[in-house]
């Protein structure tokens, strides 16, 4: 069987990737813009790197199936770069969110929503990483370990602190493991 797909499933399977890669973005970035920014840049890698793209035996032509952990990686990738290169520019950014103030009705939620991506921000981006791969987009510890290149065990490591860290923000306490 030619594991090699042409372009035009290639850019089908990224394109039907879209969605679940903005949602990993925007749990990753500060903003919905750098949210469309990191995946437009991750995408330009993806078609850049199409040639070499093969869809592995056990995904049996499933090009969807092969794609996904590829594309998360890339994005991963991208995020990573542009991390490294903007330390500081994101902890000014994390000093400028605004502070949220009383507010009653229907913009609870919305108030919660916001902490909640505040401090998923404030975690490191190793943490983070885990547990936007884990907990938002549903993939397993084996398969988040694979895409970051750590053991499992690493993996299952930062997302129990990655949780432990949220729910101290909240005021909560995680029993130890």
């Amino acid at each position: 069987m030619d594991r090699h797909i042409t372009d035009d499933a290639l850019r089908d399977a990224i394109a039907a990737c879209l969605p679940e890669l903005r949602a990993a973005a925007r749990l990753l970035t500060a903003s919905r813009a750098e949210a469309d920014d990191l995946v437009q840049e991750a995408v330009l890698r993806m078609l850049r790197g199409a040639a070499g793209f093969v869809v592995a035996a056990e995904h049996a032509g499933d090009v969807r199936a092969a794609l996904r952990p590829w594309a998360i990686a890339v994005l991963r990738n991208a995020f990573r770069e542009g991390w490294r290169r903007r330390k500081r520019e994101q902890a000014q950014l994390a000093l400028r969110l605004p502070a949220e103030d009383g507010r009653s009705g229907g913009q609870e939620s919305v108030a919660r929503m916001r902490n909640l991506a505040r401090a998923i921000a404030a975690l490191p981006p190793a943490l983070r990483e885990a547990l936007v791969l884990v907990g938002a987009q549903g993939l397993g510890h084996e398969q988040a370990a694979a895409i970051c290149a750590v053991p499992v065990g690493t993996m299952k490591a930062r997302v129990a602190r990655a949780r432990r860290q949220l729910a101290r923000s909240f005021g909560l306490d995680l029993p130890q493991p």
